[in-house]
């Protein structure tokens, strides 16, 4: 049985990681550098980095940083924010990242992903989608959840795995930072859509949560988070031991 991946996500602002809830509210959390050095010593599959302010502001990610992360780790690294043509791509992945993940750059030039799926392959692209309920339709949200594209979610992220996209991270801004859940309703959705890998994001507060996930969408294929990590919650190896008792598939430290 393929192993379901546990990933921890680091939104980096200004050169911090930080956390907020539902998009909003962001308060300080610690240094990318010596968080992603923690995580890769301490059980997480893959690592995600995301500059969460560089699409809304309009620049180019903090490469430096991303460097330096990158040569910290051995695990997988997927990264985002800011990320609107080619050599976006190549720049990124020139720095140390594996993945790549597109979110308003897609929306904004959807033909993005098929010219970079042609150029490094399918697995190296990311397709990354903020989606939230509005009046009972899933919707796509750019610039860091701040802005309401109109489009219909699950129509755009078939889309964009038909041009090439080869993976799916599914961001629910309903969940996010709540701790309630992920968003099972979203997540099943989305999985009944594509055949890519979908990882899902938002919404995890205990280790329960990813156990719920698992059993109930066995075609996730992961599932991110952020704070109850950061912050000591959940110990990526108590939740793996978990999963392991509960019968679901992972790679123990």
């Amino acid at each position: 049985m393929i192993t379901k991946r546990i990933i921890p996500c680091l939104d980096v602002k200004n050169g911090r990681v930080v956390k907020g809830v539902n998009f909003e509210g962001l308060s300080d959390v610690s240094s990318p550098v010596e968080l992603a050095r923690y995580y890769s010593e301490n059980g997480a599959d893959e690592l995600v980095f995301y500059d969460i302010t560089a699409s809304a502001e309009g620049r180019e990610l903090f490469t430096d940083i991303l460097t330096e992360v990158a040569s910290k780790i051995f695990i997988p690294l997927t990264v985002g924010g800011g990320i609107n043509t080619l050599a976006d791509f190549d720049r990124v992945l020139k720095c140390g990242a594996d993945k790549v993940s597109v979110n308003s750059g897609a929306i904004r030039n959807p033909s993005l992903i098929g010219e970079a799926a042609k150029r490094y392959g399918d697995q190296c692209v990311v397709i990354s989608a903020d989606v939230k309920r509005v009046d009972g339709v899933f919707r796509v949200f750019a610039k860091g959840g701040r802005e309401n594209t109109g489009m219909e979610a699950i129509s755009w992220i078939r889309h964009c795995v038909d041009m090439g996209a080869g993976e799916v991270v599914l961001n629910s801004i309903d969940t996010d930072g709540v701790k309630r859940g992920f968003d099972l309703e979203m997540l099943a959705a989305v999985c009944n859509a594509v055949k890519v890998p979908v990882i899902a994001s938002g919404g995890a507060g205990k280790i329960e949560d990813f156990i719920t996930l698992f059993h109930t969408l066995p075609g996730v294929d992961a599932g991110l988070a952020a704070s109850i990590f950061h912050f000591g919650e959940v110990k990526i190896s108590d939740l793996k031991e978990e999963m392991k008792k509960a019968g679901i598939p992972a790679r123990l430290v």
